[in-house]
């Protein structure tokens, strides 16, 4: 991924606006449907109840499984559908995503994959948590550096970590066999910069917010499907699409709250044992 660089929006002495997008799960062909939801229709009305609510954000964090088909075509899709939202989008990938057709597709004028993104007060990271060919995440000697590196040039600023990938349990046995195998090792890193202030990620298809020490803790519910809560096994859950905001305040203070359809799409398939 990209390094990224310096967002426009607010000044240090006001709070960020981000938007969080994840699970968008789109596909090449416009119609396809995931466990009953069309999933290119779904984010739509998600982007549609952000304009509704007159919503203004500086940027907006992508946060993987963006497209489910790996598709070239689906990217396109993508980048034509994020680019409505008139801000900076930086996008990281989750395990059903093609990292190469990512770096290579997603490069719109305001969409794009990157890995550091300084905006405001605050210095966000990006990591690439996917294993090729598998469902779960690590972090590879490269990331954990990168990792290493934004931090500590940068101790002053407040830090945001984003990856794809769950770093501790939430409670789901089921998609917790597939988080990051090296959280250990992440949260290592993490302990020594007290300036990182929260982690923010995808995958599991659900709402989360907790705090480990002092850092926040936060997962967010996809733009189409939901996975239910607390389930031992693969269970498709009945709560409607989503995303989150977040005011991230210079002291390093983050206020959010997850926004979320008035209900969930017609067509779900309640009794769908995987996909």
């Amino acid at each position: 991924m990209s390094m990224g660089g310096n967002a426009t929006g607010a000044g240090s002495a006001g709070p960020l606006r981000v938007l969080q997008i994840t699970d968008t799960h789109l596909y090449a062909n416009p119609d396809r449907e995931l466990l009953g939801v069309n999933t290119l229709y779904s984010l739509q009305q998600v982007i549609s109840l952000l304009r509704q609510r007159m919503e203004r954000f500086d940027l907006v964090l992508a946060t993987g499984d963006l497209v489910h088909d790996g598709s070239v075509a689906g990217y396109a899709r993508l980048t034509r559908e994020l680019s409505t939202l008139n801000a900076p989008v930086y996008c990281l990938p989750g395990n059903h995503d093609e990292r190469d057709a990512m770096a290579r597709h997603l490069r719109g004028k305001e969409v794009r994959t990157a890995s550091l993104v300084d905006a405001g007060a605050w210095r966000i990271v990006l990591l690439d948590s996917t294993i090729p060919g598998e469902d779960g995440g690590r972090l590879d000697p490269s990331e954990l550096a990168h990792l290493e590196s934004a931090l500590g040039t940068a101790p002053d600023r407040p830090t945001l970590v984003c990856l794809h990938h769950q770093p501790v349990p939430v409670g789901s046995a089921w998609i917790d066999t597939m988080a990051l195998e090296n959280a250990v090792e992440f949260f290592r890193i993490l302990d020594s910069h007290p300036q990182v202030q929260g982690v923010l990620w995808g995958h599991v298809h659900q709402e989360v917010d907790t705090r480990r020490n002092a850092v926040r803790l936060m997962a967010t519910p996809s733009t189409c499907v939901q996975f239910a809560p607390r389930s031992e096994r693969f269970q498709v859950g009945d709560q409607a699409p989503g995303c989150r905001l977040l005011s991230l305040l210079p002291d390093g203070e983050i206020h959010s709250e997850v926004l979320r359809l008035a209900t969930a799409p017609g067509g779900l398939d309640l009794a769908s044992a995987g996909y």
